[in-house]
Order: structure tokens, then C-alpha cells, then sequence
């Protein structure tokens, strides 16, 4: 029996603030602050910091942002998020680096459907 493929691949991904010289900044964030996304895993460099309202407005688009859209998607193309607080200038920018393959046996305990089972279940 031929065991299956159970493999993707997400882009890991390098989240940086955007800076704009002469602009008041009031997240905190300075230039060259940065995080990295690593699968499911959020990396700082040591002994920095990131805004936890800065996080959270870029969070809802890092799962989209890991997978492969289309080239006219405007997933694609925008990768600048404004910082929450409406006085602050800083944005964030969603950079794709390269991508991780993963096996989904180790990310979820929920089996794969049979190929069968998935052509049935089609309306």
C-alpha cells in the first residue's frame, strides 16, 4: 500500500515596521522592528518588543498572507497594514519569505479524507 502525501507549504512570513521619518509614531515601534512567522509560531529577535494593538491588526491576515493566492488577488499585492491608533504614522508591512513544507498528520489529529470519500461529498 502506497503511503499518501499528506504535505503543504506555507510561506513563512517577516512582519517589519514601517517608519515614515518626521511623523509621530506612538506604538512604540522603531526602525528596523520586526517579527517573523514561522508556521503557526510568531518570532521576536531577542530583546525587542512589538505592540500587542499592532499585532492584532495585522493578525487576521497572516493565515492568508501564508498561503499562495492568486497573482490578481489583492492579497497578494498589498502588504501595508496602518498601525491601530489613528494619530500614529507607522504601518506594517507583510514581507512572503520563503516557504516551509509541513505535514498535516503533525499539525492537526484530524485524519485526511480518503480521496474517495472527498469526490462523493461533492455536490
Amino acid at each position: 500500500m502506497a503511503e499518501h502525501d499528506d504535505f503543504f507549504e506555507l510561506y513563512d512570513l517577516r512582519v517589519e515596521a514601517v517608519i515614515p521619518e518626521g511623523k509621530p509614531i506612538y506604538c512604540g515601534a522603531k526602525p528596523g522592528d520586526h517579527f517573523e512567522l514561522q508556521g503557526e509560531m510568531l518570532r521576536l529577535p531577542p530583546g525587542q518588543g512589538f505592540s500587542i494593538y499592532s499585532i492584532a491588526a495585522v493578525l487576521p491576515l497572516l493565515a492568508a498572507k501564508q498561503r499562495e493566492t492568486h497573482r490578481n488577488d489583492w492579497m497578494t499585492s498589498d502588504a501595508e497594514i496602518a498601525c491601530p491608533d489613528p494619530n500614529c504614522a507607522s504601518r506594517l508591512k507583510i514581507v512572503r519569505l520563503g516557504k516551509r513544507r509541513f505535514s498535516h498528520a503533525a499539525t492537526t489529529a484530524v485524519p485526511l479524507a480518503s480521496s474517495d470519500a472527498a469526490s462523493t461529498d461533492a455536490p
